[in-house]
């Protein structure tokens, strides 16, 4: 572990080494900023006159995608150098994406899931309090619904997570609205559904190895013949195989930048669902891409996956009411085309050079 002192010089040396201070409109710590949905908000915070300073320790993000303000390459184990780190940027709030967020393996290794999601989250809080920094947005996901009973699902639908990535989210929630009670922390939790997409201008995209989500796995078969697996076609749905609801990833950065707003401003602490309320099944999802590629997909059929629900749609009214989001990217195509450009842009110049 670093000390404080040994922190803030750290700090120091990226900001002098980025060549610029943490000094616009205001500052966010942005944990797991150099991931896919962290880097596309930090786009978002710059664009909107913020400087995002991320934190992160890259076992799963991309220093390449960190470009609209410094990096601080750290762990949320190390409380030390969290809490330098809340001293030293001169953040007012937080944005927590840092986490484990791979259903499958969450299955496989809880422990993980509990260890890097619950226990790290509750390093930041504690950083936080000690730091003086009183606002929080969390990444929450829809997986803390499990299988729901109605459709769409409401921020008031019962909570029974069937995965422990849900259940690790689930529990980082009551740990932030806990400490909303006893440190006067100010919060707003946002529970996305499925994430995809990438940068309408092309600076940044999804880029995981190995790579777990739906859409580029079926963009890469596309590019290379392979093979995609759908996991399950005698779900309760239109076509057998599982439904969910894809929100644009700038989409879900501008929910977060309008989040932050809310708070300070003054706004009341509460969560919110993310996505469009449109459903797209797995069968449709592939015959989407293979109309935007032009491309034929090979399918082969495999048995269910456990922890995986059938049918996942959101209503995202109160999102709407509450920081008026309203996600601009409503078709499947449109979020496939820009996937399907950022993906073929990787292999043309190398990921993060496009």
């Amino acid at each position: 572990m670093c000390s404080l002192a040994e922190g803030e010089e750290l700090i120091q040396q990226v900001l002098n080494t980025r060549g610029r201070l943490v000094a616009t409109r205001t500052d966010v710590l942005v944990t797991g900023g150099a991931g896919y949905i962290g880097s596309h908000t930090c786009k978002a915070l710059h664009g909107d006159g913020f400087c995002p300073v991320v934190y992160d320790n890259l076992s799963t993000g991309n220093a390449w995608a960190v470009k609209w303000g410094p990096l601080i390459q750290g762990d949320l184990a190390d409380r030390d150098q969290l809490t330098a780190a809340l001293q030293s940027s001169g953040a007012d709030t937080v944005i927590h994406f840092a986490a484990s967020a791979y259903v499958g393996e969450s299955m496989r290794e809880p422990g993980k899931y509990f260890r890097n999601n619950v226990a790290n989250t509750l390093n930041l809080l504690e950083a936080m309090v000690a730091a003086g920094v009183r606002r929080i947005v969390f990444s929450s996901s829809c997986a803390i619904y499990g299988v729901p009973r109605e459709l769409p699902i409401t921020e008031e639908s019962a909570q029974r997570p069937v995965n422990a990535y849900g259940d690790s989210k689930l529990m980082c929630e009551r740990l932030i609205r806990w400490f909303g009670e006893a440190h006067g922390l100010e919060w707003m939790i946002l529970r996305y559904f499925n994430a995809a997409g990438a940068d309408p201008d092309g600076e940044i995209g999804e880029c995981h190895d190995p790579e777990p989500h739906l859409i580029p796995i079926i963009l890469e078969a596309a590019r290379t013949g392979g093979a995609v697996h759908v996991y399950g076609t005698d779900y309760a749905t239109q076509d057998g195989s599982a439904v969910r609801d894809y929100v644009h990833v700038t989409d879900l950065a501008q929910a977060h930048l309008l989040a932050v707003g809310h708070l300070l401003r003054g706004g009341s602490s509460t969560a919110l669902n993310l996505g469009t309320g449109v459903g797209t099944s797995v069968k449709q999802t592939i015959q989407a891409v293979e109309h935007v590629t032009g491309k034929r997909i090979a399918v082969e059929c495999r048995p269910r996956r456990a922890g995986d629900p059938p049918a996942l749609l959101a209503s995202a009214n109160l999102a709407r009411e509450t920081i008026g989001w309203v996600p601009a990217h409503c078709s499947i195509e449109t979020t496939i085309r820009h996937a399907w450009e950022w993906h073929t842009q990787q292999f043309r110049h190398g990921a993060g050079e496009g």
